[in-house]
């Protein structure tokens, strides 16, 4: 039959009939998209006996995907997805004439030698392809992925995937649980290896925020290395360098207030997150610690001076030094007063009504309200730079605006520059 009829563009065929009914049974998540396809491109090239070209297939699919769903160019699962295929492809290319020539001269032993090597290759170069999309996303390093793959991949593609298609083909006649249930125990042994993998001491390292220039360096450097051919590629090297140490060369907020002024962050001395509560806006504070590369902080005190002294506290509010400025963060009205009189910045979580002379710039509970959350930079050079989250998105006809319809009526300082005059809002 096979020397007669077609037989390979037939299975290319039932396999694009195939994938299409996995891409729709699967959610169409944006990876799965790119899967199908790359995957449907290289059939329908054996259906019209054409030979389809790995990097062509990745910007075809990418150009697809992006048609229908433009806004998926920053999500992390595009990122990640296409940024591990470019990275393979662009590696076996490199590596494919050396990995065919030991192949034909080798036995059997060989072979398995080449497998095993081949999924070590892949597991390396899948991390460190998406390692710097992990990082700018999750804040997070995994050690121990290598270790992890050499058990899954063999388990995945030589278990689970062969009775999930046994599955299939028994669902017509109701027995499908015949290969359902073993398929489960290797599902199982999937999660109990990433369990035990991620219990081992130093599994997963916490890192600061990456900037997004940063994450720019790495995606140009990584597209230099992988997608030229001559010797010039390897200057691809110093734009994955450079965005990787963009963790630590970008500059940190000493100041962070959520939206609903609940929750005050302060940097010390020591670089470290001091927040104003361990209970208010858990949700707030788990993203700016995950953000500094760290899983715990301290908490203000109720009274007196912090560990290092830049911050002291008493019952109507606190005192923050920092860079040579002064900020005060009053939690009473009481407290303006004074406050106004000796701070560089008033960050006010009550409304500020009317003046407040002294203070080069003023923050306070209707600016919250107004443009959510802030971040304070202060300068040794007595600049302070401000930005919020209004500021971030811009005024555009799908950002949403203050809970409220109605501004509230009071007369408060403007935030954003020096508080000689008091200003409706």
């Amino acid at each position: 039959v096979a020397l007669n009829y077609p037989t390979k563009k037939w299975a290319a065929f039932v396999s694009l009939l195939a994938i299409f009914i996995y891409l729709l049974l699967s959610g169409a998540a944006v990876s799965t998209q790119r899967a199908f396809l790359m995957t449907g491109v290289v059939l329908l090239a054996v259906l019209f006996d054409r030979q389809a070209l790995s990097m062509r297939l990745v910007a075809w699919a990418a150009l697809a995907v992006l048609a229908w769903e433009p806004e998926s160019l920053l999500d992390a699962s595009f990122q990640m997805s296409f940024g591990a295929v470019v990275a393979l492809i662009a590696a076996y290319e490199l590596g494919r004439g050396p990995i065919l020539a030991y192949f034909a001269r080798t036995g059997l032993l060989g072979h398995a030698g080449i497998f095993l090597a081949g999924a070590c290759l892949t597991s390396l170069v899948g991390g460190f392809a998406t390692e710097p999309f992990a990082l700018y996303h999750f804040n997070r390093f995994v050690n121990y992925g290598l270790i992890a793959n050499l058990v899954v991949e063999p388990l995945t593609g030589f278990w689970v995937m062969p009775w999930a298609v046994a599955a299939f083909v028994l669902m017509p006649f109701g027995l499908e649980s015949w290969a359902l249930v073993p398929m489960g125990w290797g599902v199982d042994g999937i999660i109990l290896v990433a369990r035990t993998v991620a219990a081992l001491p130093g599994a997963v390292v916490l890192l600061p925020q990456m900037p997004d220039w940063g994450l720019l360096c790495c995606l140009g450097g990584g597209l230099w290395l992988c997608l030229w051919r001559r010797p010039w590629r390897v200057f691809g090297i110093a734009g994955l360098v450079l965005g990787l140490a963009s963790i630590w060369l970008a500059p940190r907020p000493d100041i962070l207030v959520d939206g609903e002024a609940k929750l005050v962050a302060v940097r010390d001395d020591g670089g470290t997150l001091l927040l104003s509560s361990a209970r208010a806006d858990k949700i707030a504070a788990e993203t700016w610690l995950r953000r500094e590369g760290t899983a715990q902080a301290a908490t203000w005190p109720r009274e007196g001076p912090a560990a290092d002294g830049a911050l002291r506290c008493d019952s109507l509010g606190c005192i923050y030094r920092h860079a040579g400025q002064v900020v005060a963060l009053p939690r009473d009205a009481a407290a303006l007063a004074e406050d106004c009189r000796r701070a560089d910045l008033v960050l006010s979580l009550v409304p500020v009504r009317g003046r407040c002379p002294g203070a080069r710039q003023v923050i306070d509970r209707f600016d919250l309200w107004r443009r959510g959350a802030h971040a304070v930079y202060l300068s040794p050079s007595g600049a302070i730079r401000i930005d919020s989250m209004a500021a971030e998105r811009g005024r555009r006809p799908w950002v949403i605006g203050p809970k409220s319809e109605h501004a509230p009526a009071a007369a408060v300082a403007p935030a954003a520059a020096p508080a000689t005059e008091p200003a409706e809002r």
